[in-house]
């Protein structure tokens, strides 16, 4: 007797395929969608085409026609595409609202060397610089002050900082656990102990930073003696405690899955169940194992609410755990609502979340080249 396959023969089934198939395109391609946009909106930082400048040059509304279009639309503010949907009254009325606003910026200001400084330039971005009133070159973000400064580093550093505490947190407390449940603990313990430990991936990340905030922070404190009540380390054990059951998941399964054999052939050998787990079971399951640290740091590198409500949120260079620090996720949450759409400040953190999906790219693809290494070497 012949199976019939297709939509005739069963329908259903058939339906039910194509859904599936339909909505994970549908994921893809927001994903897809979601890069483009953030990419877009980040372009004319990594271009060049944003000018930070609080004094500039000013092109007389009278001498819009004379002026090559992208000089106008980069003084503007906007593309050349961009410049071509405006019509000439409104790039007119655009010009002399600049030339209003380059009058009112007051002389003390217009005399500041750093005033004609265009901050979103790469220089001014990654390297240090002596802006007036310092007596040495200087990593700082600032977006709100006279002059803007949109230094990079402060916001990197916190965001490595936060996110190395995390994992040093987490990874060896959510290894542990997955060789004792997967390996040692009895089958009634781990009917508790397991769902349990998933069961924190369900406490939203805004309830564990309000715990990091009221609880943890002044718990730490007392024990340590740190002078900054809200700082790295603080924000860090409470991302740590976010990849707890998500590292858990994925190494308990990697380890789970190591066939019985290698277990009981270490077991007949004399070997004691801890020796069986640690020197068998863990090598076995590393590229599993690798999988889940990677996600771990995905994970905790992509935080924002637990990040910016327990880290201090200050934006300074300080590789000391116990001082105050900012990431980049937490920056994109505090500033974006105070940006105005489409200006320097808007253009510069739509680029920080570009540089947070291509961390989180090439973590995963150099996870990836990673674990078919481990897997090749078994």
């Amino acid at each position: 007797m012949g199976i019939h396959r297709g939509h005739n023969a069963r329908p259903l089934e058939w339906i039910a395929e194509k859904f599936i198939f339909t909505v994970s395109l549908s994921a893809i391609a927001m994903v897809f969608l979601i890069f483009l946009f953030v990419g877009r909106e980040a372009l004319p930082v990594f271009l060049g085409d944003t000018d930070s400048a609080l004094v500039q040059t000013v092109i007389p509304s009278k001498d819009m026609e004379k002026t090559a279009p992208d000089r106008l639309a980069r003084y503007l503010g906007m593309s050349v595409s961009e410049l071509k949907t405006k019509d000439a009254d409104t790039l007119r009325t655009m010009m002399e609202i600049r030339e209003e606003a380059a009058n009112e910026v007051p002389a003390a200001v217009r005399d500041d060397k750093d005033a004609s400084a265009n901050t979103t330039e790469w220089k001014y971005l990654l390297k240090a610089h002596q802006w007036t009133g310092y007596t040495k070159p200087e990593h700082i973000w600032q977006p709100v002050s006279a002059i803007h400064k949109y230094n990079l580093v402060p916001l990197v550093i916190g965001s490595l900082k936060t996110t190395l505490i995390g994992l040093a947190f987490a990874v060896p407390l959510s290894l542990a656990a997955a060789i004792y449940v997967s390996q040692l603990a009895p089958p009634s313990w781990k009917e508790w102990i397991k769902p349990g430990i998933e069961f924190l991936s369900g406490i939203p990340s805004v309830v564990l930073g309000a715990f990091a905030f009221l609880v943890l922070a002044g718990f730490l404190q007392d024990i340590f003696g740190y002078r900054y009540r809200l700082n790295a380390f603080v924000a860090g054990i409470a991302l740590g405690l976010t990849a707890v059951p998500l590292i858990f998941s994925i190494a308990e399964d990697a380890l789970t899955s190591v066939p019985r054999s290698y277990v009981q052939a270490a077991l007949a050998l004399g070997a004691s169940k801890w020796q069986t787990a640690w020197q068998v079971v863990l090598p076995a399951a590393a590229p599993g194992v690798f999988a889940a640290i990677v996600l771990g740091f995905g994970r905790c590198i992509g935080e924002t609410m637990v990040v910016l409500i327990a880290s201090g949120n200050a934006s300074v260079v300080s590789w000391d755990i116990f001082d105050s620090t900012r990431s980049l996720t937490a920056t994109i949450a505090a500033e974006m609502a105070e940006a105005v759409n489409g200006g320097h400040h808007y253009r510069v953190l739509f680029m920080l979340g570009t540089m947070l999906f291509a961390v989180t790219f090439a973590t995963n693809l150099l996870g990836d080249a990673v674990m078919h290494r481990l897997k090749k070497q078994r």
